[in-house]
């Protein structure tokens, strides 16, 4: 089957046309688990007027692409190359390599991009370029938010230190000394399950356990809180994967 492109937006999305001797007049369009356009058409169909039906749903096509790349995207690891997709407090931005030959400059958001600098084009290279990025926009944002909550909370003195470490099972702890540990993962996350996770944490300054009390104390300052750890739990292989 031969590809074809549709464009929206800044995307470019391939598909390719099955003919299909059962169909006479329309076409029907599928988007794959995997992502992949396919678009069942009579066999003597215009394929001009194939590409205007499928260019007349791009928004509708590239809706579901998006939400199958979300879906399977943990099943493998990042490329780290133009065009894929980026996770930061919640929105999805589209990464963009750019090759230099002077010292890169600093990882940057630009409207819907993220964009990289290299010169190397090794995707190593470009892995830590955006997981440094990513743990300096943790520590600023984690300190803001956790500043807040302290201040909010009528159980915390004082502004506990917080730390950054990566873990596979956990978006964050609290040690007996009170020092808060969160996963530097998390800055993906959408802002009200970030403000969950220090809630959460910052709880256990006051019960030591996940005891009828302790979950009262979260749902009287956050009554939303299941809503935010489900789409917390929904969302883990998408925003561990690097």
């Amino acid at each position: 089957m031969a590809t074809h492109k549709i464009i929206y937006g800044d995307q470019v999305i391939p598909y390719t046309i099955k003919p299909d001797p059962k169909r006479h007049v329309r076409i029907a369009i599928h988007v794959e688990p995997d992502g992949s356009v396919v678009v069942d058409a009579p066999p003597d169909f215009d394929l001009s007027a194939i590409h205007t039906a499928v260019q007349k749903r791009a928004r509708w096509v590239a809706g579901h692409v998006g939400e199958a790349l979300t879906r399977f995207a943990h099943v493998r690891p990042r490329e780290y190359v133009s065009g894929e997709q980026i996770m930061y407090l919640g929105r999805r931005y589209v990464l963009k390599v750019v090759r230099t030959d002077q010292k890169p400059q600093g990882v940057r958001l630009r409207g819907n991009r993220l964009e990289v600098e290299t010169r190397s084009d090794e995707a190593d290279d470009l892995k830590g370029r955006v997981r440094a990025w990513y743990r300096v926009k943790a520590r600023d944002y984690f300190a803001k938010k956790v500043a807040e909550a302290s201040e909010r909370l009528p159980w915390v003195e004082d502004i506990p230190a917080f730390r950054l470490m990566d873990m596979v099972k956990q978006w964050g702890s609290c040690s007996p000394e009170g020092q808060l540990i969160l996963n530097p993962h998390l800055i993906k996350a959408p802002r009200d399950c970030i403000e969950y996770v220090i809630l959460h944490e910052l709880a256990h300054l006051k019960h030591h356990d996940h005891s009828a009390e302790f979950w009262k104390l979260i749902e009287t300052h956050q009554p939303l809180w299941k809503k935010a750890k489900t789409e917390l739990d929904e969302l883990v292989e998408l925003l561990t994967v690097e």
